[in-house]
């Protein structure tokens, strides 16, 4: 809907006197240039700046967009500056408190502003995965007949919480967390801006990495955190946001760890090794730093991937699909719903029966290999599918596994060179008792011999 009378006389009022408003609201960007991270959405003749420009004159109209990411990465502040800077009539909805018919009340409305003045439309229509099938089904009319041209946000993945019809008439923008980069020019912008805190206070380095730590990607809670910091700091009559001060006001310690630095390896390390050595209680406590400090949840699964090969193997071979299921889920998630995947990943790598058996196999192998211990291919082995492969003797005797009862055949597999070599050393560790069956009954009809 519309804003009424007291809605706008508030927006009013804050506008006059932006200092009531809160920091994260006094600090959304004016235009898209100033709008931090999303760059990739940003880019001349993107959807979103056609919204605000002229190029979206003409025949080739604005598109309907629908934005999908994380809390906090700036989905209604790039709506917010879309509203300041075009000249359509702008509505904003929000799905948590709006039904169909608001929804058709801002159509009917949308149709006679562009039949009676030629006023175009932006509606904004935030959470749009808590509307209901139906209700999504109400907007289709007015975004294929261009009647409204709607900027749709979301945090729940679209292709499920979004009806076809209407992903298929809008465009999908996603937006990423931002940067450690990206948000330190926030903080810092806030810090001395008029908008802002107006160089009331300073923020040294460490409260500003923690402040990091905490946002977790997200603007809006880094900004939030910072004003209550600025407003305790204030309040004991200091002009600097100590660390402490910054501690107190979230109720959240500060945890020493450089993610660019030795404690980023270390800590790791630590969680890999504890892991190996089945403690899983170890195992959590190094998990939980990481998490707590901001670790990329992408990296933290990469080395559960590594951790389920390396020191698991086949000892446990369901250790592997779980990692990487894993890292799909925290790559779709992302904190802080990734903090349960990634501790049920490492309690299950943790208690899981260990061999590094794959390990040494293949460092073994490697080894040879590198040494020079290659050698030509055995002949009956080669490629026999072209003309005069068989004058030059290549796949002749080759015997088909297939055909003989017991499915192998005592043939010559490796070059000379490392025939009799044995680079698998199968564990009795879980599951791997089974392979170590196996290894040695094929090993045995393949007639191969020790050194």
């Amino acid at each position: 809907m519309e804003p009424d009378l007291f809605t706008a006389a508030a927006e009013e009022r804050q506008e006059k006197d932006p200092a009531g408003s809160p920091l994260a609201v006094r600090m959304r960007p004016r235009t898209l240039d100033e709008v931090v991270g999303q760059q990739h959405l940003l880019k001349p003749g993107s959807p979103l700046r056609r919204l605000v420009g002229e190029s979206a004159k003409g025949p080739a109209g604005p598109s309907s967009v629908i934005l999908w990411g994380p809390p906090g990465t700036g989905k209604t502040t790039l709506a917010y500056v879309v509203s300041k800077a075009t000249d359509a009539r702008f509505v904003e909805l929000s799905a948590i408190t709006a039904g169909v018919k608001e929804v058709r009340a801002v159509i009917d409305g949308a149709r006679r502003a562009a039949g009676g003045y030629g006023k175009e439309t932006v509606l904004f229509l935030d959470e749009i995965h808590r509307f209901s099938k139906a209700q999504q089904d109400s907007l289709l009319p007015a975004v294929e007949n261009r009647w409204v041209t709607l900027i749709a946000a979301t945090t729940e993945n679209p292709f499920f919480s979004v009806i076809s019809p209407l992903l298929s008439r809008s465009l999908l923008l996603t937006l990423e967390p931002l940067t450690d980069d990206g948000l330190r020019g926030l903080l810092r912008r806030a810090v001395t801006d008029e908008r802002g805190l107006k160089g009331a206070v300073t923020l040294p380095e460490d409260t500003e990495d923690h402040l990091l730590r905490i946002a977790g990607g997200d603007a809006r809670r880094a900004l939030t955190a910072l004003e209550a910091a600025a407003g305790a700091a204030l309040d004991k009559g200091e002009t600097e946001i100590a660390l402490a001060t910054l501690e107190e006001t979230v109720d959240r310690a500060a945890v020493k760890y450089d993610r660019d630095g030795d404690q980023h390896y270390d800590v790791a390390s630590a969680l890999i090794k504890s892991i190996r050595g089945s403690d899983v209680d170890a195992a959590l406590h190094y998990l939980a730093r990481m998490i707590e400090a901001g670790e990329d949840p992408r990296f933290i699964a990469r080395r559960l991937m590594i951790s389920a090969s390396e020191d698991i193997g086949l000892a446990d071979p369901g250790a592997l699909p779980i990692a990487v299921a894993a890292a799909q889920a925290v790559a779709m998630i992302g904190f802080p719903e990734a903090a349960l995947t990634l501790s049920h990943a490492t309690i299950a790598l943790a208690l899981a029966p260990k061999s590094n058996a794959a390990t040494t196999a293949i460092g073994a192998a490697l080894a040879d290999v590198r040494k020079g211990l290659a050698g030509p291919v055995p002949a009956h082995l080669r490629d026999g599918h072209y003309k005069g492969a068989a004058k030059l003797g290549h796949a002749q005797g080759y015997v088909y596994p297939h055909d003989l009862p017991e499915g192998i055949a005592g043939q010559q597999y490796a070059p000379d060179a490392i025939k009799d070599r044995e680079y698998y050393e199968p564990t009795r560790h879980g599951a791997e008792a089974r392979y170590a069956d196996a290894v040695e009954w094929t090993r045995k009809h393949l007639g191969r011999k020790r050194d």
